[in-house]
């Protein structure tokens, strides 16, 4: 999943619920589900993702949504990847937004 996202150091839930084309209430769902999800919160309440926070979303959406697992099997697949670097997901992701690009310059042609 490439996300479309300006360089910021913080996201709003609405940002990225946008650019995943998921609920904000799944985010916040996964949020109390997952250990490795943090927002910074502001006086208000407000959710302040960082981009650390963005790639572990990918990371549960991919692991989730793509790939099917359940949600014990992907907090235990994210504590075993703690363990080991495991960077496929990486490679995956950087792929993703090279093949991204490729097709906007591609429609712009």
């Amino acid at each position: 999943m490439h996300l479309d996202l300006p360089e910021k150091r913080y996201y709003t839930i609405g940002e990225l619920a946008k650019a995943m084309e998921v609920n904000t209430s799944l985010i916040r769902f996964w949020e109390k589900e997952f250990d490795v999800l943090q927002p910074k919160k502001n006086a208000k309440g407000n959710r302040k993702f960082t981009a650390e926070d963005v790639k572990n979303l990918k990371l549960i959406y991919h692991l989730v949504k793509e790939r099917g697992f359940t949600l014990d099997g992907a907090k235990t697949h994210l504590k075993d990847r703690k363990k080991e670097d495991n960077s496929n997901f990486d490679i995956i992701q950087k792929l993703e937004s090279v093949r991204a690009e490729l097709l906007k310059i591609k429609g712009q042609l």
